[in-house]
């Protein structure tokens, strides 16, 4: 009998199936379901307006993320470009080709745009597409933003204009200048969860003053004040971090925070 579960093939997800689909982040971990399922819904209203969710039928995390710059979450200005969300390829299925067949499903669906556009860091961390991978299949550094941010592009168009950041994020200063300030999204299924539990606990513990905004529309990203709009996080208006903080990572935030460091 033909098993029904063919590991090679990739699934696109839509309104119809998404339902009963996993999407790949989350889906072991109970704390984050409310935030798996609010990605679920944000999902189903991107995908009325051109967004892609693609993976391999894998329970495992081998997935793209992508969508016309017209609509996608990111401060940058690119007309014309199809813009990379979210690229994971983990465990056993890394290494193995997964990310260049779901790259080249990107690159398929670029065809009529000027190019392809990614936002990678200087140097490997977590939350953010690997650049060597990226480099590697055509794609070059556009513009960088503080402190680590960098866009590459892969242009279909050699005469198209460059991508770059909006000025926002250029500056990478928020403007609440006391305590903690966090902007998160529910692009993540972890954002929900990390902070609207971890992070509230832990600064009520400390007294240290909290001020969390939710992005919820694309109208936000115009005046984001960091490259990242899943999840960034400012103490004292400055610029800390874009990965979701676990109570570990933030007890170690706290303690710099009280030997004067940030």
């Amino acid at each position: 009998m033909k098993d029904l579960k063919d590991p090679m093939e990739i699934i696109t997800l839509n309104e119809e199936n998404i339902g009963n689909e996993h999407i790949c982040c989350a889906i072991s971990d109970k704390k984050c379901l409310e935030g798996y399922l609010k990605k679920k819904e944000w999902l189903k209203q991107q995908f009325t307006k051109g967004y892609v969710f693609k993976k391999f039928n894998v329970k495992h995390k081998v997935f793209i993320e992508y969508c016309p710059s017209e609509i996608a979450w990111i401060p940058i200005t690119a007309s014309n470009y199809m813009i990379i969300n979210c690229f994971w390829v983990a465990g056993q299925y890394a290494g193995k080709g997964y990310g260049r067949r779901l790259l080249e499903e990107c690159v398929k669906d670029s065809e009529g745009k000027d190019g392809i556009v990614v936002l990678t860091s200087n140097k490997k961390k977590p939350y953010m597409s690997d650049k060597k991978f990226f480099l590697s299949h055509g794609f070059e550094v556009c513009d960088t933003a503080p402190p680590y941010f960098e866009l590459l592009v892969y242009k279909n168009n050699p005469n198209a204009e460059n991508p770059i950041f909006n000025k926002c994020a250029k500056e990478n200063i928020c403007s609440n200048k006391s305590g903690l300030t966090v902007y998160y999204s529910n692009l993540c299924p972890f954002t929900e969860y990390y902070t609207n539990t971890v992070i509230k606990e832990l600064a009520k513990r400390e007294g240290i003053p909290l001020d969390i905004i939710k992005i919820d529309n694309r109208e936000q990203i115009e005046h984001l004040p960091s490259a990242f709009s899943i999840y960034s996080v400012f103490y004292n208006g400055k610029f800390i971090t874009h990965e979701i903080l676990s109570e570990t990572k933030l007890n170690k935030i706290i303690d710099s925070i009280k030997r004067g460091i940030y």
